[in-house]
């Protein structure tokens, strides 16, 4: 017989990502009690299978506070996780392929100048002395020398078990299956392989990556985001020859090298074969490899010994959804990161707690506003209060709602 366990916390989050389990250790040195529901394993979907590219450089100037915060969060990894996570400010260039390229390089260091990324423009000549093996489209680029790279595999999952290990109960392979609010507490069932856990809060984080809109639409907001499975490969070992992390002006091909010799390359789209798995497709490997060879003509005989994709979340704007729902209070949103949340996934993550706590943030997240979207407009009751739907309607209250203190 099925058994229904119930806990009452003063924050409820969905999703263990780096998101999710960063606001959840965030919400715990602060005091609060979390209790943090992840399908799988915490940092096992997109936090945990994607580049690993952890920069500042190239990101809309929207972003750049909280890329910003996080930088200072990264800088801390091995006293807030006791672990490096393989965190190195190696360098990120990203990489002109024309004079066009390079002129779009040059304004983004002037409109990125209030943020102190230290970009350097590199010439052709100096590339050429300075990266002998990079190939001949490269015709400079711009360096943001203390942007990096680190190991998704290690820090997704060691923030969740830091904050477990402050005193937040994570509870992995427990499936969501219905979210409600009662006008003061939010009610999170979740179905696991030995019952149901039945989760009451006052306050409710939304961070379940690219299935976040589900449940943003069971409080009438429904935002236009879209699946898709980046696609990633990783060589067999080489003699070490760089140290930057490299990405290319426009998009395409992004790669780095790790210690052991490996280069990890990204690129293109993989297939999405359902809602929980995705996987490369040899087209697009073949034109990875292809590009990968033209970028670096070291790797011409480098073997691929793995491909991989996961499922990422994608808004038109390419911007995130960040902060507080605009139907329900005590509701607040972090998803949709197209792709480039793993740097700012930390800073997000204390952004929410903050939010969670006090209602608001010294951080400017304005820009990730819900109310961007023309969503569907919120249902009301008879008085004209908004309601949120699940199984059950709900009328909501117009009271902020924030944990105890």
């Amino acid at each position: 017989m099925s058994t229904i366990k119930k806990l009452r916390t003063d924050v409820a989050i969905v999703g263990g990502g780096i998101v999710g389990a960063s606001a959840a250790l965030a919400l715990r040195r602060m005091g609060a009690a979390v209790v943090l529901l992840e399908r799988d394993l915490c940092g096992s979907r997109s936090s945990g299978v994607n580049f690993g590219g952890v920069r500042r450089q190239g990101r809309p100037l929207s972003q750049l506070p909280l890329a910003q915060r996080a930088h200072r969060i990264w800088g801390q990894l091995p006293a807030l996780l006791g672990t490096d996570g393989e965190y190195v400010r190696s360098g990120h260039f990203k990489i002109a392929r024309s004079e066009a390229d390079m002129a779009a390089l040059e304004r983004y260091r002037a409109m990125s100048s209030d943020f102190d990324l230290g970009l350097e423009l590199i010439s052709a000549a100096r590339l050429r002395t300075q990266c002998p093996w990079l190939g001949t489209r490269a015709v400079g680029g711009s360096l943001c020398l203390e942007d990096g790279q680190a190991n998704p595999r290690l820090v997704s999952p060691a923030f969740a078990l830091a904050a477990q290990h402050a005193g937040a109960q994570v509870f992995e392979r427990h499936k969501v299956e219905e979210v409600a609010h009662d006008g003061e507490l939010f009610m999170v069932r979740a179905a696991h392989a030995q019952g149901t856990l039945e989760v009451q809060a006052p306050v409710l984080l939304n961070c379940a990556g690219a299935w976040a809109g589900a449940i943003a639409s069971q409080f009438n907001e429904t935002p236009p985001m879209t699946w898709r499975s980046p696609l990633m490969a990783v060589t067999e070992p080489v003699p070490h020859f760089m140290d930057w992390s490299l990405g290319v002006e426009g998009g395409g091909i992004y790669c780095r090298q790790v210690a052991r010799g490996n280069l990890v390359l990204g690129g293109g789209t993989g297939i999405s074969l359902d809602t929980e798995r995705a996987r490369a497709e040899r087209d697009g490997i073949a034109m990875l490899a292809q590009q990968a060879v033209e970028l670096l003509p070291v790797l011409r005989h480098a073997h691929i010994i793995r491909t991989w994709g996961g499922t990422e979340g994608y808004l038109p704007d390419r911007e995130p959804v960040l902060g507080p729902s605009r139907t329900t209070p005590g509701l607040f949103h972090g998803f949709g990161f197209a792709g480039a949340g793993f740097q700012i996934g930390p800073a997000a993550g204390e952004v929410l707690a903050e939010l969670a706590r006090d209602g608001h943030t010294k951080t400017p997240i304005d820009a990730f506003a819900i109310e961007r979207f023309d969503t569907h407009p919120a249902a009301s009751d008879a008085d004209g209060s908004p309601v949120s739907t699940v199984s059950t309607v709900f009328a909501v209250s117009t009271a902020s709602a924030v944990f105890p203190t």
